[in-house]
């Protein structure tokens, strides 16, 4: 469940409390022209470390383009060990607004390769001493960082997008994939995609995580939904589509029932993770997370159960 912008210990106690597994929160650093507020996920996180005890922490998503691999791998390592081996590390490439790349110096048509050398970096400064790269964009000499993280061998690393390249990136150099905006269909074509990957680059695979980062909006219609998803989604992406046909299409959208079919299909083509991220007025946020707390996740797992279960 995604962390709001504000009172940032005390949704981290009553998402804990709540029973959720994943405490999300996402980042940018200047977000359009005229910015609407935005932060950085890393420092959130820690706030909401020191607030929770047993709730995973999930930068959904971190901006990997944006750090150099030695300060990221340090930070995180700080706050996966503050909080007792408790941080999922989810990494996107960003590119939804080009001003805040050029803000920080960096040119929006390298972050894919930023991104994929960061990873590689970041994985070795976790798992090795003195360590050397030679890359385009970052380069390291006997490099050693101490402490090592709380888990081991390393926070896992979910790799959130939508693209190939994405998912190339995911089988390569993730530990889970983390899309948003995605159909069930579209979702079971990217685990074919990034199992065939992994597999003939020899990447083991059996504590790869399923995820999906899933827009919800929980009202007593699917049009009153799909209205007031479209609203809020529509002004914050940009798309060559009518945004009510996006929402419809990729979202959960109406009662709790509608929900949880919809969440079935998304289960049976290969999620195991939902990451939600309720899509409503700032009024109607309370109710969508008890709601999606106390019926929508007791029924989806119950309907997982029964379909599972010996006839």
């Amino acid at each position: 469940m995604p962390l709001g912008e504000a009172e940032t210990a005390w949704q981290a106690q009553w998402l804990e409390d709540l029973g959720f597994d994943y405490l999300a929160v996402g980042e940018h650093f200047m977000r359009g022209t005229l910015p609407s507020p935005s932060y950085a996920a890393l420092p959130l996180l820690g706030v909401a470390a020191g607030a929770s005890d047993h709730i995973r922490l999930l930068s959904s998503v971190l901006l990997a383009p944006f750090y150099h691999p030695t300060v990221l791998a340090k930070l995180a390592a700080t706050l996966d060990v503050a909080s007792a081996g408790r941080l999922t590390l989810g990494v996107g490439v960003g590119g939804e607004f080009p001003m805040e790349f050029e803000a920080a110096g960096l040119n929006v048509k390298q972050r894919g390769r930023r991104t994929d050398e960061c990873l590689e970096v970041l994985r070795k400064l976790w798992t090795e001493e003195h360590v050397t790269y030679d890359g385009r964009h970052f380069q390291l000499h006997d490099v050693t960082l101490s402490p090592p993280t709380a888990q081991a061998p390393h926070p896992p690393i979910w790799v959130a997008g939508r693209r190939e390249a994405a998912m190339t990136r995911a089988a390569l150099l993730g530990d889970g994939w983390l899309p948003y905006f995605y159909s069930p269909e579209r979702y079971r074509d990217s685990v074919e995609k990034i199992t065939v990957t992994a597999t003939q680059q020899g990447h083991e695979l059996s504590d790869f995580q399923w995820a999906l980062f899933s827009y919800i909006s929980i009202y007593e219609t699917v049009g009153e939904a799909t209205a007031i998803a479209a609203d809020i989604l529509g002004s914050q992406y940009l798309s060559s589509r009518a945004f009510i046909e996006v929402v419809q299409s990729y979202c959960l959208l109406g009662p709790v029932e509608r929900c949880v079919d919809r969440m079935v299909e998304y289960y049976q083509a290969g999620v195991r993770e939902f990451i939600f991220s309720v899509t409503c007025p700032l009024e109607d946020r309370t109710r969508h997370v008890d709601t999606i707390s106390k019926e929508l996740i007791p029924a989806f797992r119950e309907r997982v159960k029964s379909q599972e279960r010996p006839h």
